[in-house]
């Protein structure tokens, strides 16, 4: 019976116990605090658009089911609310704050707008374990309350995507980030990338290394910290993930990050970092990321990498890393991202690159790769090849077409050498959506291919040397969006409409090839053809405006340029793209007019115009009314301005009409052309007055070229303070008075050419303060006076810092060189980094083409020279026809980086600086007309790049020195120099007299040589007792030529004076001596004379003849 009895009371618990379980599985089912429940409906209801997020909300339901909420089982309190990523908007209810058991808190990505986080009491929330209010519109300063959390592990405050919401950027000004996170000595995780902390490296580093010292996650972002870096950084030794990208640390990497065993992700991106990357980084064994791209001022070089190595991406694209890449970046196995594009890496490819089998994106553009391609047979994985830019050469290697590459997406090798054919694989591959290879050296025939891609959309295969005829399997690629095969050396006839299967196309460009491209046999086609945006037909050798475009709805960009079109531009083009057309050039060809009347373009969108370079004549059109660029240059257009041509400017920013024939004035309405940038109406006849309004009211206008004109007057007195002027070029018109103090006002101004005018004022010198200012022309005026400022003003500091062009010639200018003022052309001196650029002025940023050149003309090599595009490294110096005096001041020779002097035509006197054999860039020196002395520098011999050379006319002397590049000039280069010997000329040195010698040294020439003068005084004393007598005594006279003429008979034979001719004397000499004919019979041979027998006399003529002779009457 005990035994039964402890049976059954061993059932009896048993039953017991599980009708507890299931009460308490009831009442845990059933849980939910009134005032919580009530508190989160208030929270949704301050949410202007909770009705869809929060659906499950709902009145009388259980709380601890809805949507992003988390209860404890044992109490029912609402643990944890995740409300992140449901775009939630409005207001945000203090009832929040009222769930005091909440450890986890997360409303990230959502739009509340700029709700002040200062605004609600956190501090309540003090068993908050994980707070997230990342990217949710929050603004303001970061409330104190939330550095009271001390049971925080994870704290996200991060609003770094949210910069186009208003007042979304949250701050930690007062209190700063110390103060916030002093308390937190609990935290694992501080991200507050995007937080407006503005800290130097010192404090910052100190306050998240005191307070977080076992900090595992560090994300700053973006938070306006500066470096650098500080050595307390080093105490958190337990960080896996560190990023603090876009920020000015302006430091160095520290060794010390080499040793954080536990680093994962390491991202430094756009930190100004400069040094070195130290080497132990590259060995961290956890390390899978390290970013430290966008930093200019790093270098280094890559290391060995390990074999264990665990890096998955690598990313260094613009920074300064050198070198090659090593063999052993083929240890990491696990690497899918290596990024280096814009470094300086230089060298092959390593084929071990081949051994990166889970690559995805490999960029190496824009370095200094070398050699050929490697094989890339195991890149499965790989979605992106991108070599664009360096100086790959070879074959596309026969392994990238490859089957196995199934998720190749991109492959871009524009801008190498690369050679040989284009493999027909590559058009195959069944992932491959953008295929450039433009800019190399492919040549051959582009083979047809059998299997075509259906997912490449673009195919840009330009400036390449590709010949023969366009495959038709070009035609095949379904999917073809984008085709350029612009500026090769295909050849043939092409008819237009073998493009019409290709359904997606939307540009294609056959540009600068040899075709010959036309519409097609018939127009049936023309509706069918593909709605394309962009089409390139240049030297196209069309001859006639494709009909088939009249179809065309939804064309933007139409180039017909360099062809032969004849005739009048139909009026059905401006209409076509049903108003969306935003580029027509047809400039270079046969246009003679425009077809009339224009159509009404009033609802058409913003475009360009070329219509340059034509033959169009008569009036000017008046076109569309929203033209933003219009170029009417090099036509034949006549008449005058009309006055309402303003009208169809009212959004124009560039309007060129140079290089017609137009005449009148400039009519004053342009000015309200508001919007305009460059106006060029350079190379007409225009007269009369420079508009006032063009330099005094205008704010906008950048470029202002009246050059080859006749206008006169002044240049207007009140330029704008406001003055955008960055060009003026007013050369060759009938300008006079004085330049305008207001000029200084321009402070942008980069060219001021006002040469062959008629300005009389003295040099300006005050312009020396524009400090933008490259080009100063001021030639064949009439300026005056020194060049030089005036002391004690203000305008003393004459820098001309940047100036690179300086023109003073053909003027009146006075005293001698300005030496303080070369002295400041530091341009002239020191290399800038905009290398090849040009002095131009971008008036579209978004077009690559937008951009006016300068043109300057210069004296250079003898001979004038137009520069159609001033390259910033070309430097000139002028001075010549003037009136200069003094000696050329040695501080020319720091100028090193000039292209051409000219000082000729002046009075320069003294020896030529022989530093001037520093100037190791110079290509023209001309000193011509001066009268420098001495001898020419031996320096100048090491002047590999002067080309041209004048020295003549001055008073120099010596050897002209020899060198390689001083034996290609001719005598001319020297010629006026009574000094000079040896080569050119044929005076040698060594046949140089002691007299003249002497002559060079000013001792010599004031010593008196007696012996000479006493040996010389008794020789013409002499002589005069012989020849005075003769002189004065007739008949002694007579005695003497009767005996001369025997003894020169008796030395010199008869047969020379026998076969002398009978030299008639002309009248014109009139010197003559008369002698009496003697009766006996003689004859007559007067050796260096004319005779003239005449009246019993002989008339003898001192002027060179041929002698003869006379027979007196012997009978």
């Amino acid at each position: 019976m005990s035994s039964s009895y402890n049976h059954h009371l061993l059932l009896l618990l048993l039953l017991l116990c599980l009708i507890r379980s299931f009460s308490t599985e009831l009442i845990t089912a059933a849980l939910c605090l009134p005032e919580e429940s009530s508190a989160l409906l208030q929270l949704k209801n301050g949410f202007s658009n909770s009705s869809s997020k929060l659906a499950s909300w709902q009145l009388g339901s259980d709380c601890c089911l809805w949507d992003g909420v988390t209860c404890d089982p044992a109490t029912g309190r609402v643990t944890a609310l995740d409300l992140s990523g449901r775009s939630l908007s409005g207001g945000l209810d203090r009832s929040l704050f009222n769930l005091t058991s909440l450890t986890s808190l997360n409303l990230a990505y959502n739009l509340f707008r700029g709700i002040r986080l200062l605004d609600f009491p956190f501090s309540k929330l003090a068993n908050l374990a994980v707070l997230n209010l990342s990217n949710a519109g929050f603004g303001g300063q970061i409330p104190a309350g939330i550095g009271r959390l001390e049971k925080l592990v994870s704290l996200d405050l991060s609003t770094l995507y949210l910069e186009e919401l208003p007042n979304s950027t949250l701050k930690l000004h007062d209190p700063d980030l110390g103060t916030i996170i002093r308390n937190l000595s609990n935290l694992k995780e501080l991200l507050l990338d995007g937080v407006n902390i503005s800290a130097d490296g010192y404090d910052w580093c100190r306050a998240v290394s005191a307070s977080n010292p076992g900090l595992q996650f560090l994300s700053l972002m973006g938070c306006s910290l500066t470096g650098p870096l500080h050595s307390s950084l080093a105490g958190l030794r337990s960080l896996s993930k560190l990023r603090l990208d876009q920020n000015n640390l302006n430091s160095s990497l520290p060794e010390f990050f080499g040793n954080f065993s536990s680093l994962i992700v390491l991202r430094m991106s756009s930190c100004r970092l400069q040094g070195s990357i130290p080497q132990g980084i590259f060995r961290l064994r956890n390390l899978t990321v390290l970013d430290v791209s966008d930093n200019s001022m790093l270098s280094g070089r890559l290391p060995h990498f390990p074999e264990d190595s665990a890096l998955e991406s690598l990313v260094l694209f613009d920074t300064n890393l050198s070198g090659p890449l090593p063999p052993s970046i083929g240890n990491l196995k696990a690497l899918s991202r290596l990024l280096l594009s814009r470094c300086s890496f230089s060298g092959s490819i390593p084929r071990s690159i081949a051994n990166l089998t889970q690559l995805a994106h490999l960029d190496l553009s824009f370095n200094g790769f070398s050699g050929e391609i490697p094989p890339v047979r195991q890149w499965s994985k790989i979605s992106e090849i991108i070599l664009t830019s360096n100086n790959l050469t070879g074959p596309i290697p026969s392994s990238l077409g490859n089957e196995g590459l199934r998720n190749l997406t991109k492959i871009d090798m524009r801008n190498n050498s690369l050679s040989g054919s284009i493999p027909g694989s590559l058009f195959a591959l069944p992932s491959l959506q953008l295929l450039q290879l433009s800019q190399n050296q492919f040549s051959a025939q582009l083979e047809e291919f059998s299997i075509a891609s259906p997912s490449l959309n673009t195919v840009d295969l330009s400036n390449n040397k590709l010949q023969g005829s366009i495959p038709t399997s070009l035609i095949k690629l379904s999917g073809l969006k984008v085709l350029s095969l612009a500026s090769n050396n295909f050849s043939g006839t092409l008819e237009i409409d073998r493009f019409q299967n290709l359904r997606n196309l939307s540009n294609l460009d056959l540009s600068n090839n040899m075709l010959s491209v036309r519409d097609g046999s018939n127009s049936s086609w023309y509706g069918s053809f593909p709605k394309i945006s962009t089409l390139k037909l240049v030297s196209c050798n069309l001859e006639k405006i494709p009909a088939f475009l009249q179809s065309q709805d939804q064309i933007s960009s139409l180039d017909l340029s360099n062809n032969r079109i004849p005739g009048a531009i139909p009026r059905w083009i401006w209409s076509i793209g049903n108003g969306n057309f935003n580029y027509l050039n047809l400039s270079f060809n046969l246009f003679t007019s425009v077809e009339r009347p224009p159509p009404d373009l009033s609802n058409s969108s913003m475009m360009i115009l070329d219509l340059h370079h034509n033959m169009l004549q008569g009036p000017i059109p008046l076109l569309p009314l929203n033209t933003i660029v219009l170029d009417y240059s090099q036509n034949n257009f006549t008449s005058s301005i009309p006055a309402s041509f303003s009208t169809y400017l009212t959004y124009t920013i560039l309007l060129s009409l140079s290089k017609n024939s137009l005449t009148g004035e400039i009519p004053f309405s342009i000015c309200s052309a508001i919007y305009l940038q460059v106006l060029d109406l350079s190379d007409n006849n225009l007269s009369g007055s420079i508009p006032s309004c063009l330099m005094e009211s205008s704010i906008e206008l950048g470029v202002l070229n009246l050059r080859g004109n006749q206008f006169h007057g002044s240049i207007p007195e009140n330029i704008s303070e406001l003055c955008a002027l960055r060009t003026i070029n007013l050369n060759q018109n009938q300008l006079e008075g004085k330049l305008p103090r207001s000029l200084a006002n321009c402070y942008l101004l980069e060219v001021l050419d006002l040469g062959n005018n008629q300005f009389v004022d003295t040099f300006p010198y005050w312009l020396g303060n524009l400090s933008a200012l490259r080009v100063l022309v001021l030639k064949s005026n009439r300026f005056y006076g020194a060049p030089v400022h005036l002391p004690g003003t203000k305008e003393s500091n004459c820098t001309f810092l940047n100036l690179q062009i300086f023109d003073l010639s053909s003027n009146q200018f006075t005293g001698n060189l300005p030496e303080n003022c070369f002295k400041n052309l530091k341009a002239m001196m020191f290399r800038s980094d905009d290398g090849l650029q040009t002095v131009e002025y971008g008036f579209l940023q978004f077009s690559k083409s937008s951009y006016y050149q300068n043109t300057v003309t210069i004296m250079s090599k003898g001979q004038s020279m137009t520069l159609l595009k001033v390259l910033t490294i070309f430097r000139a110096i002028d001075l010549s026809n003037n009136m200069f005096n003094g000696s050329i001041p040695e501080v020319i020779g720091e100028l090193n980086l000039l292209c051409v002097l000219n000082f000729s035509h002046n009075s320069l006197i003294g020896e030529i600086p022989p530093q001037l054999g520093n100037m190791l860039q110079l290509e023209s020196l001309d000193l011509s007309l001066n009268n420098l002395s001495g001898k020419i520098p031996q320096a100048l011999a090491s002047l590999t790049f002067l080309s041209f050379l004048n020295l003549s006319y001055n008073n120099l002397v010596g050897q002209i020195p020899q060198g390689p590049q001083f034996q290609t000039f001719s005598d001319t280069s020297f010629e006026g120099n009574k000094g000079l010997c040896g080569t050119p000329f044929l005076k040698q040195c060594g046949e140089e007299t002691h007299s003249d010698s002497k002559l060079s040294s000013s001792e010599s020439s004031t010593d008196l040589n007696w012996q000479c003068i006493i040996i010389g005084l008794g020789f013409g004393g002499g002589m005069a007792l012989f020849v005075v007598p003769l002189m004065m005594w007739d008949k002694g006279k007579r005695w003497y030529n009767k005996h001369i003429d025997k003894m020169l008979w008796a030395i010199v034979p008869r047969l020379p004076c026998e076969t002398c001719t009978n030299v008639k004397v002309g009248a014109e000499d009139v010197n003559y001596d008369t002698v009496e004919i003697e009766d006996e019979g003689r004859r007559f041979c007067l050796f260096c004379t004319q005779l003239e027998l005449r009246s019993g006399q002989a008339i003898i003529h001192h002027v060179e003849c041929s002698c003869h002779y006379r027979l007196a009457d012997e009978s």
